[in-house]
């Protein structure tokens, strides 16, 4: 997790820079690049060249984690609470899926605990 926490810091660092920077728009500026990105991965995948792919995941992570520290700025979430979700969300269904249960079954439930958590008003 080193190289990850290295990463992150150069993210925080770009979005230093992101506040006088031309370029960029908001958070859409990297989900766009998000969208790009996806197609360039999927692409690479048949020509079976492990170097090439490696780069454009690292590019595929790079536009994922700036959308999200831009988004804390913007919509007050944070990347521990992103995490945080993610983990819960897929440990879920792992252990569904592990129990028998079908991923659709146990993703329904889970859109309406979400549906659910926005009504309360809660965030976590």
């Amino acid at each position: 997790m080193e190289n990850f926490e290295k990463l992150l810091a150069i993210v925080r660092r770009k979005a230093v820079y992101d506040r006088n920077n031309p370029w960029y728009k908001g958070p859409e500026s990297y989900l766009h690049g998000l969208k790009d990105e996806v197609d360039e991965v999927i692409e690479e995948i048949p020509r079976q060249r492990g170097a090439y792919l490696e780069d454009e995941l690292g590019d595929l992570l790079w536009n994922s984690l700036n959308a999200v520290i831009a988004l804390e700025k913007a919509h007050g979430i944070t990347l521990e609470s992103v995490l945080a979700r993610t983990c819960r969300k897929f440990e879920n269904r792992l252990s569904g899926i592990e129990a028998g249960r079908s991923w659709q079954e146990i993703k329904e439930e889970q859109k309406q605990a979400l549906a659910r958590e926005h009504s309360a008003g809660t965030n976590r």
